[in-house]
């Protein structure tokens, strides 16, 4: 079989594959099932393997690259616009071979397993402040209901819970007590559980080389190096710190015709928005401590603050913060200062 690109629509259960010679022409469509994939693969001559970067792709990329074909993986998004006819898997399998062919378009670095237990980490913890911001929420308007009007806030939150617990002339049921102090006891759980998974966090910082040197930059914490490093690795697959800038979301939006270009704000659903959020919290920070100071770095904050205020300089700040990264993981080169020089 004269086999050059193999494209494959995964799935959980049933697989479909679509192999193309080195004219493109079709020479292979098969299903397959979750168990017969890898023994039937490693069956093919050796060629492109192309997927979607969707839920198992990872791990199915290593393993079929252990199998000696070199793996690609796109984003859906790129694949979408070489879909021809109806959508079934058979379409999807054919456009993504087709779209791998495509040397344009960006592929999406293959994460290792290192890689997967940090984002696993980082989703968990995510999942968890999500759920204590949903509890707090839900006991606040429950209390409302019953005229007790808490301020927001985790602290207010916490600090005026028991007190409502123990008044017992604000006319609660003790039905309702009830299920306020086990919406009290789940939000210290969850708060416990976050706490937990900081110190993983913060032990994964410190036994990683790369993020030991990110730490270096201003801006920069355990959470926010430990997300890059997963979501990159090495940074290698990107030719710039904009093109690093511009996957995370931090580097602005532009459109423009006739030559004329209009640079725009950020996009929320553009880039790793996870990453993104971390990269700018760090920078506010890093902001508010740039007050007073006059080395190079704090004075370029402090004019982007009095020109455009905090919040663009945070933004700024973060963007400068995500170049400076792909510079440092890219070289493997230490943290240097504005105006320090290279030794």
């Amino acid at each position: 079989m004269n086999l050059s690109v193999l494209g494959i629509d995964l799935a959980k259960r049933v697989f479909e594959l679509w192999g193309v010679d080195e004219r493109g022409q079709a020479v292979l469509s098969q299903r397959l099932t979750r168990k017969k994939l890898l023994s039937e693969v490693a069956q093919l001559p050796k060629c492109l393997v192309v997927m979607e970067a969707c839920g198992g792709a990872h791990y199915w990329a290593r393993e079929i690259a252990q199998l000696g074909h070199e793996v690609k993986l796109l984003k859906a998004k790129d694949v979408k616009g070489y879909l021809q006819g109806d959508k079934d898997d058979a379409h999807d399998a054919a456009a993504i071979a087709e779209a791998g062919t495509r040397a344009h378009l960006r592929e999406v670095p293959v994460n290792s397993v290192a890689q997967q237990d940090l984002q696993s980490l980082h989703r968990v913890r995510e999942l968890l402040v999500k759920q204590r911001t949903a509890l707090v929420n839900q006991a606040r308007g429950l209390l409302a209901e019953y005229g007790i009007v808490l301020p927001k806030g985790l602290h207010n939150f916490r600090r005026r819970i028991p007190g409502v617990l123990e008044d017992a002339e604000n006319g609660l049921t003790a039905g309702f007590r009830e299920l306020l102090a086990e919406l009290y006891e789940r939000v210290a759980v969850c708060s416990d559980h976050l706490k937990r998974h900081d110190r993983r966090i913060e032990q994964a910082a410190k036994a990683d080389e790369r993020c030991r040197r990110l730490l270096k930059v201003e801006g920069l914490g355990p959470m926010s190096t430990t997300a890059l490093v997963a979501a990159v690795g090495d940074a290698q697959q990107f030719d710039s710190g904009r093109q690093l800038s511009a996957c995370i979301g931090t580097a602005p939006a532009h459109k423009g015709t006739g030559g004329n270009i209009v640079v725009l704000g950020l996009k929320k659903n553009r880039g790793n928005r996870y990453v993104r959020t971390l990269l700018i919290h760090g920078a506010r920070s890093a902001v508010r401590h740039a007050k007073g100071k006059t080395d190079p770095r704090s004075r370029w904050i402090n004019r982007i603050v009095a020109r455009h205020g905090p919040n663009v300089a945070a933004v700024a700040l973060a963007n400068k913060n995500a170049r400076i990264a792909w510079a440092m993981l890219t070289r493997g080169e230490g943290y240097r200062p504005a105006g320090e020089a290279r030794t």
